[in-house]
């Protein structure tokens, strides 16, 4: 019987590795790129970045040191080098994927850090298993750019689980409905007709403007901006600005808000500022072929006939009149249940009677006065409008 040499007995009492085989090894030398291990085999085993985390340009120095030990699986024996060759990332997959397939079942919230933004969505690594967020699932709202998500912690959980075709879904915006569907609930529970609240504007349209009171969004129409007349509610707000507002109404999960508090309301001492017989200064906001509209103040509108304008005859007001020009009148009509007054400058310029009655001067004054229904004449305006619009 022949006695083994030394290199036998060395080569018989180290182990026999194959490709696919798990093996924990002790790191004897990292580099940036590469960690080299002995895993009790005749050679040491190499492990590149690329085979240790599917996470770009990661410095292998900071994440290993000379003596840990690690697991890792057989990717090939000999690479034709004589190196073996070993990989850490197929390994955590492996494991990954049945943490995932858990997550999947049991709906777990997961949170990884943002890997990659892509054109499509994110993708995110969880277990060494990338997770890819499509855009439509990113958000409850639209965001063209996703790009402030790169790097970020987000939650989500998983949507698609197919191990076969490695296509692994992952959902945020679910989470998000759920918790604004929540904070909506306790909102709701909390506000009242009359509260004032502060938020923040989300969207601003041309009928109003969606301002975020903490937990839902509520309604600033246009109408309610102001006690004014405001023609474009995008030349007053801007996404972001902050506005204290009050609870006009709630109709389910629909809120109403309004600008138009009532101890700004300018009709509460009109009809002192605007009583009969009053002069009054104002600018021509709109003109119809009967009379203009003349702003007194934000919210107070009053109307100056085409038959009060002069003492001489005038066939429309645009034909001594344009928008923004100044005008001084007599209040000859103050309708405080209906909002309403009517002007006169005519009353101005017609010369005060020395012996007339005061009878006759009363009648003269009423015969001077024009009754106009206002709101149906700004409806009517408003209508058309909005018809001459859509038909652009």
């Amino acid at each position: 019987m022949s006695e083994l040499t030394f290199e036998q007995m060395l080569e018989e009492s180290l182990k026999t590795i194959h490709t696919g085989e798990v093996v924990e090894g002790t790191v004897i030398d990292v580099k940036p790129e590469e960690i080299i291990l002995n895993i009790g085999y005749k050679s040491d085993g190499v492990l590149t970045r690329n085979e240790y985390t599917n996470e770009p340009n990661v410095d292998l120095t900071t994440v290993a040191k000379p003596g840990d030990t690690m697991e890792v699986k057989v990717l090939k024996v000999n690479d034709g080098e004589g190196q073996v060759i070993l990989t850490y990332k197929r390994l955590a997959a492996d494991r990954g994927n049945k943490r995932i397939e858990e997550a999947f079942n049991n709906k777990e919230v997961l949170t990884a850090k943002v890997s990659q933004v892509l054109d499509g969505g994110l993708s995110v690594i969880v277990d060494e298993v990338r997770i890819f967020i499509p855009a439509s699932l990113v958000s409850d709202v639209y965001e063209k750019d996703l790009s402030k998500y790169a790097g970020q912690e987000i939650q989500f959980v998983i949507s698609e689980y197919n191990p076969k075709r490695r296509r692994y879904i992952g959902d945020r915006k679910q989470l998000l409905v759920a918790e604004k569907a929540e904070m909506q609930k306790k909102l709701l529970e909390s506000i009242h007709v009359g509260d004032v609240v502060e938020g923040t504007v989300k969207n601003v349209t041309d009928f109003g403007a969606f301002i975020d009171i903490g937990g839902a969004d509520g309604l600033l129409h246009i109408s309610e901006m102001s006690w004014g007349r405001v023609e474009n509610p995008k030349k007053v707000f801007k996404v972001g600005d902050t506005v204290k507002t009050f609870i006009k109404e709630i109709t389910g999960t629909k809120i109403a808000l309004s600008l138009k508090f009532e101890d700004e309301n300018p009709w509460k001492d009109a009809a002192v500022k605007y009583a009969v017989g009053n002069e009054v200064t104002g600018k021509v906001a709109r003109m119809t072929d009967f009379g203009a509209f003349v702003e007194l103040e934000p919210g107070v509108d009053a109307l100056l006939h085409v038959s009060q304008i002069s003492k001489e005859h005038i066939e429309k007001p645009a034909d001594v009149l344009k928008v923004g020009d100044e005008v001084t009148a007599k209040v000859v009509d103050f309708n405080s249940e209906d909002k309403k007054i009517s002007l006169s400058i005519k009353a101005l310029l017609a010369p005060e009677p020395e012996e007339a009655p005061a009878e006759e001067v009363k009648e003269e004054a009423d015969a001077d006065v024009v009754s106009v229904d206002i709101d149906a004449v700004i409806a009517a305006e408003e209508a058309t409008e909005e018809t001459e619009e859509s038909e652009k």
